[in-house]
């Protein structure tokens, strides 16, 4: 095979270079091939290795796991794959997965594809991106030498993606390949050929056949990728988004009325997204940005006296949070999270005025509790004005509010972030059981810490919920 390429010598772990001995004592001819390939030619790090060979995988990977020490053997008859793990000093312990060549045809109605033995080309032409069509020899023969059969390795140069055959056959084939193009250009900055994204404006509603659990991989990863808004931008322009994410899609659009105009949210909330993603890789506080003004189209109002407003906008916000994990099928555990930052995003800022009490801080301190410093990074990030000077006033009216909560939290001890009394003491302290009625004293007892009424203070809380828990019996 011609090899336009070789990649320098000894430029892959020397376990590789072994497989490709093991590959020619049993004449089977041995390829390294997929994301991994992509990866050594970027020079990032990667710890899953794709091996394809062409002939039967299964026993070319029992003898890798027999001289190489593998283990968690796992085999897939169906698919022709095998899969374990191999200790590498370099590297440590990685993962690595054995295939045989395969070629694929699909249902139009279904993403599972029906596979069949094929060549290396065969092979190469199934994958998603030119740029992971790419394939590496390890036989002794022609070690080292690329394989590159549809220009992936131009591609990569170029930072540009294309897929191996035509985009309209490689999206109807498996159409969460768009959502993964959106995530490719997030992740490594690359830009879609043309004709790719002709291809997904054309054919965004296929997405529909895949399942919700794959599509919310490939979201969060986009999410969690340096620069989110790559990817959504993508999704939106070529209407995947509103086919995956309705409520996201119709944050989009300015309406005017009187030739007044409010600003389009879902811009607004993708900056507001990249500007967190420069501050933290907490998946879920960018989930937060990019949820915390969802329910705006939902409250939007018009008045020729107060112009646009989205009154109750985080309330109705938290409620439709809970629609959207279910919905996208993400993990419930986080949701209580969002749905206080979606809640108290716009608290901050109002306590930047001198007239603020002591009280209104720690009733924020408490609210927000441990997630405070999380909160007022969305805050900050939140600021996308065109203005500087309004940029930089407000800017300047967060400093005002961090410096209060830090003179209340050193004033009271507030810092510890949880009252000095909980729902156990209390239980024990008044002989109570688990209920209602522990709830509402709790909440007392809470109220009055914070508004000053009793000292942080374990004896004093003790004392505050005798006396309320007379008061309430006597009454």
């Amino acid at each position: 095979m011609p090899c336009k390429e070789k990649l320098p010598h000894r430029s892959l772990p020397e376990i590789l270079y072994r497989i490709g001995d093991l590959a020619d004592s049993t004449g089977t001819p041995c390829y390294l091939v997929g994301g991994y390939v992509r990866d050594v030619l970027m020079h990032k790090s990667s710890t899953d290795i794709d091996i394809m060979v062409i002939g039967e995988p299964i026993p070319f990977a029992k003898l890798i796991e027999k001289k190489l020490e593998g283990k968690h053997f796992v085999v897939f008859e169906r698919f022709r794959t095998a899969r374990l793990e191999l200790d590498l000093p370099e590297t440590g312990t990685v993962l690595l997965e054995i295939v045989g060549a395969r070629k694929e045809s699909y249902n139009p109605e279904s993403r599972k594809p029906i596979t069949g033995i094929g060549s290396l080309e065969d092979d190469l032409a199934r994958r998603d991106f030119t740029i992971n069509s790419l394939a590496v020899i390890l036989n002794s023969s022609s070690r080292n030498c690329i394989v590159d059969l549809f220009n992936g390795y131009d591609d990569l140069r170029q930072k540009v993606l294309k897929t191996p055959l035509e985009p309209e056959k490689t999206f109807s084939d498996d159409p969460l390949r768009m959502m993964r193009a959106a995530r490719f250009s997030s992740q490594l900055g690359f830009r879609l050929d043309k004709q790719v994204k002709n291809a997904m404006n054309s054919m965004g509603k296929r997405i529909s056949i895949v399942s919700k659990e794959r599509i919310s991989q490939e979201f969060l990863k986009i999410m969690a990728s340096p620069k989110p808004s790559v990817g959504l931008i993508i999704l939106h322009e070529t209407g995947v988004l509103k086919e995956i994410f309705p409520e996201l899609a119709a944050m989009a659009g300015i309406e005017q009325v009187d030739g007044l105009g409010h600003k389009d949210t879902l811009l607004h909330t993708f900056q507001v997204v990249d500007k967190l993603a420069e501050k933290s890789d907490n998946l879920w506080l960018r989930i937060s940005a990019l949820l915390h003004d969802i329910a705006k189209p939902l409250t939007k109002r018009f008045s020729k006296s107060s112009g646009w407003t989205f009154h109750g906008h985080e309330v109705v916000g938290m409620k439709l949070s809970v629609k959207i994990f279910r919905s996208m099928r993400w993990p419930l555990e986080p949701l209580p999270y969002v749905q206080k930052m979606i809640r108290l995003h716009h608290r901050p800022i109002p306590l930047s005025k001198d007239e603020i009490t002591d009280s209104a801080v720690r009733r924020l301190m408490y609210e927000a509790g441990e997630d405070l410093d999380d909160l007022m990074t969305l805050c900050r990030a939140d600021v996308t004005s065109k203005n500087p000077e309004k940029v930089r006033k407000i800017m300047n009216n967060f400093n005002i509010v961090e410096k209060k909560i830090a003179e209340v939290a050193e004033k009271d001890l507030l810092a510890r972030w949880r009252p000095p009394i909980d729902g156990c003491d209390i239980m024990q302290t008044l002989g109570l059981s688990e209920g209602r009625l522990v709830g509402i004293i709790k909440k007392k007892m809470e109220s009055a810490v914070i508004e000053g009424e009793i000292p942080y203070d374990r004896e004093a809380a003790i004392e505050y919920i005798k006396k309320t828990y007379r008061e309430m019996r006597n009454s």
